[in-house]
């Protein structure tokens, strides 16, 4: 199954030139429908809109760094809730650190992508992400 170009992905990031990159190269990739926010606290709150709208997101890309509630707390959050438990995240971080990488991880992060960042990594982290799901899906059946 090919990703949706019009899959609902949030994007979250505190800074907002790396924010907009982002946001303009899933447009690049075909992505139709993101949006954005600068702060775990706003993610959470838009995730649960999106949940009670019937709106749902479908892909998180998260800086690891946030105010209010950091990427690992909104990660936490996301897999602890029934309602959003496997939804795919992608970790942003300008943090190469392993032990950031493996935080991440153990705290259910599906990747991650090291910043500075291109259009053509972004895709492949989002198309692995996508594919290893879709096996797991075909495992489980």
């Amino acid at each position: 199954m090919a990703l949706k170009a019009s899959m609902k992905i949030l994007l979250v990031d505190h800074v907002t030139a790396m924010r907009g990159a982002a946001k303009n190269m899933l447009t690049q990739v075909g992505f139709k429908n993101v949006k954005e926010c600068d702060n775990g606290e706003d993610a959470l709150a838009l995730i649960e809109e999106g949940i009670q709208t019937n709106e749902k997101y479908e892909f998180i890309i998260s800086e690891w760094s946030l105010p209010k509630l950091t990427g690992e707390e909104l990660l936490k959050k996301i897999r602890s809730n029934p309602s959003t438990k496997d939804l795919p995240f992608l970790l942003v971080t300008g943090d190469a650190e392993q032990q950031t990488i493996m935080n991440a991880i153990k705290a259910g992060a599906d990747n991650f992508i090291v910043k500075p960042f291109s259009s053509q990594t972004l895709q492949e982290k989002i198309g692995a992400i996508h594919q290893k799901r879709e096996k797991n899906k075909k495992k489980a059946a």
